[in-house]
């Protein structure tokens, strides 16, 4: 049985908000291909995430949406010449003053006013979609930067019926954002160095870049100190013979005994079974992937320490963030050479 993806949380309140994760938060929604909203709720705003089995459809805030929507429409119009500035004043008037939710039903205003210029002919779908993305990636940025809030994930049956017109891949999205993000930040390093250097002259104004989520280097970074042994048991688990035997063929030695494990629906009886010092296991495999298996190991009192080696050519912050929501203890990407594993099952199993 899969675990509840979000704990129920109290709404925002006086008091200090909880530590909100939102890197993890992410990775959840990713792996577990959510449909419906992720709705994160902070002390002066509320962020909607509109998802469909994991990718995004559309982000937004409450706060001043109607405000970034007519800003992305007035450069727009330079391209679509259609979109004057009383279409403009014209949607203001029609969609600002609705609801974001109205009677246990969730409504996004700022994309009924998308969908209804586009229904009016006066803006292009190919444009419609290429707005969409622009807006929600503006959007995506600075929800990486929250620190704190309450989050809740509201069913597809509570959301107003809405055409999509984006599915932006969930993982890639958040790689490119966080990207912008750390260019900011050293934009603004640098910025603040030359002013220092008396490069910018006293008294103007100097843009700083927002704080940004420090970027999960490195998975648990201490691996489990075994006692000094002559022999070790290493559990192979990926759905790919071709991988499995390489594996084995690089470990070819004396000291290791290598399980290979290709069905991971029964991995977990035969790594049970055999109690292996370390684990290497595949993110992709049918049925279960690696993230699954992992949180399942670690519920059993003999592989709460057992270091666990994800292997897997994703590389990205969210992939990380999901290997470390499930205490992996690294992560090894493919392709690698014999050298490049030993290298790493010695570095947790010593």
């Amino acid at each position: 049985m899969q675990q509840p993806i979000f704990t129920a949380l109290p709404m925002a309140s006086p008091t200090p908000q909880p530590t909100l994760h939102v890197l993890s938060l992410l990775a959840q929604v990713s792996s577990r291909q959510v449909s419906g909203c992720l709705k994160v709720t902070t002390p002066t705003n509320h962020w909607l995430l509109f998802l469909e089995q994991g990718a995004l459809n559309y982000a937004t805030t409450t706060e001043r949406a109607f405000d970034r929507l007519d800003a992305h429409l007035r450069r727009l119009s330079l391209q679509v010449p259609g979109l004057v500035s009383a279409l403009r004043v014209q949607v203001r008037l029609l969609f600002e003053q609705q609801p974001f939710s109205n009677s246990g039903t969730v409504n996004c205003p700022d994309y009924q006013a998308i969908c209804w210029l586009v229904e009016q002919h006066h803006l292009p779908i190919t444009q419609a979609t290429s707005l969409i993305e622009t807006m929600s990636k503006d959007v995506v940025e600075a929800f990486l930067a929250v620190r704190e809030g309450n989050h809740e994930l509201i069913e597809v049956s509570r959301l107003e019926p809405m055409p999509w017109y984006c599915h932006l891949n969930l993982r890639t999205t958040v790689e490119e954002c966080y990207g912008r993000m750390q260019q900011r930040r050293n934009n603004g390093a640098a910025t603040l160095s030359q002013r220092g250097n008396g490069a910018i002259p006293a008294g103007r104004s100097v843009a700083v870049a927002e704080p940004v989520m420090s970027q999960p280097t490195g998975l648990d970074a201490n691996p489990v100190k075994s006692a000094a042994k002559t022999h070790y048991t290493i559990a192979c688990i990926d759905d790919s013979p071709t991988v499995l035997r390489a594996i084995n063929e690089f470990l070819d030695d004396k000291m290791f005994s290598v399980v290979m494990i290709e069905d991971p629906v029964k991995a977990l009886m035969q790594v049970i079974r055999n109690k292996p010092d370390l684990i290497l296991l595949d993110v992709t495999m049918p049925n279960l992937d690696g993230y699954e298996l992992c949180s399942l190991l670690r519920r059993h009192p003999d592989f709460k320490n057992t270091p666990i080696i994800m292997v897997t050519s994703n590389t990205g912050l969210i992939d990380r963030a999901k290997a470390k929501l499930v205490r992996a203890s690294g992560y090894l990407t493919k392709p690698f050479s014999q050298s490049d594993l030993l290298k790493f099952i010695f570095k947790y199993l010593n």
